[in-house]
């Protein structure tokens, strides 16, 4: 196997076991991402902490690029920090990614332009909350230039079996598109949950992997349905469930009401579970700002009373 196939095919191990990670955890943190992965025997990193931009020593060309999500009293080091999530919900076809340090010959910076003149495919791990990740993969360098310090980023469809830049404008606002959905998704879910403290607002559950955020009005709604923290309840995935059938309902005075076709049936611990809670009150945010919005229930509720 000569250089270039056995980086082609190092490189498709990477991105499978990426894409398992993410199917098993969602967004990624550190923990998950140290181990790498194992090609040919050896283990091989998917990053390091220390540097936003990582070859593999084993590889010809770049893996992967990270941008992290600056802690609230953290400073900020590069501007794509602040940049790159508002590209993305603005639809731009590209995004910024700015050189490590001011010397664009540095190695981590030629790695960049390397994969922007041989349109190799990376991972980019782009950071949603503090120290979690979103992997996007494919992404493409589309874009150095020695004077900006900066290169541009252009998401490849994932569902293609040659990963390739996307040829036009309207392939790139295709792929950013599907990018927007999960960051969308994911950044309210991080929002709600950390509001929350991780923990179900109807039970308590405290297992961060079988909670959603559920939204009080949907998202497509215009005057409504933006995705923050008051639109957002944290919910245990069989509580999203009963909520989105409207089986379970919550007041704008913070009770929980339980549909009449649940209370007339009697068959099973799970269902006995769901009827005790009808009358009491959900747990709530530590602070009031990220309480469910009582609009937002009141025009919910009214579509739970009618359902029953």
């Amino acid at each position: 196997m000569n250089v270039d196939d056995r980086d082609s095919s190092m490189r498709m191990a990477a991105f499978d076991h990426v894409r398992r990670l993410s199917e098993a955890h969602g967004l990624l943190t550190r923990k998950e991402m140290k181990p790498g992965f194992v090609y040919d025997g050896e283990r091989i990193p998917l990053a390091i902490r220390q540097r936003g931009i990582f070859k593999p020593r084993q590889m010809r060309h770049l893996l992967s690029i990270t941008t992290v999500f600056p802690r609230t009293d953290g400073r900020i080091w590069y501007e794509d920090q602040r940049q790159v999530q508002r590209q993305i919900f603005d639809g731009e076809g590209t995004v910024d990614y700015a050189f490590m340090g001011k010397d664009p010959e540095a190695a981590d910076n030629r790695w960049l332009r390397d994969a922007f003149e041989n349109q190799v495919p990376v991972i980019y791990f782009l950071g949603v909350s503090p120290g979690r990740y979103q992997a996007i993969i494919p992404t493409f360098i589309t874009g150095w230039d020695e004077f900006a310090l900066n290169s541009s980023l252009t998401f490849g469809n994932p569902y293609q079996r040659e990963f390739e830049v996307p040829a036009n404008t309207v392939e790139r606002q295709y792929t950013i598109r599907m990018v927007r959905e999960r960051l969308h998704q994911n950044t309210f879910r991080e929002a709600v949950l950390h509001a929350y403290r991780s923990r179900c607002a109807i039970t308590g559950l405290p297992e961060s992997r079988l909670l959603d955020a559920a939204h009080i009005i949907a998202d497509g709604d215009e005057a409504l349905g933006q995705p923050v923290v008051p639109n957002g309840l944290s919910l245990s995935k069989i509580h999203h469930a009963a909520f989105d059938a409207h089986l379970i309902g919550i007041d704008p005075d913070y009770r929980l009401h339980v549909s009449d076709r649940l209370l007339d049936q009697d068959d099973g611990l799970m269902l006995q579970a769901l009827k005790q809670l009808d009358g009491t009150g959900p747990h709530l945010p530590s602070r009031s700002r990220d309480y469910p919005d009582r609009d937002r229930l009141d025009r919910r509720f009214e579509t739970f009373r009618k359902a029953g």
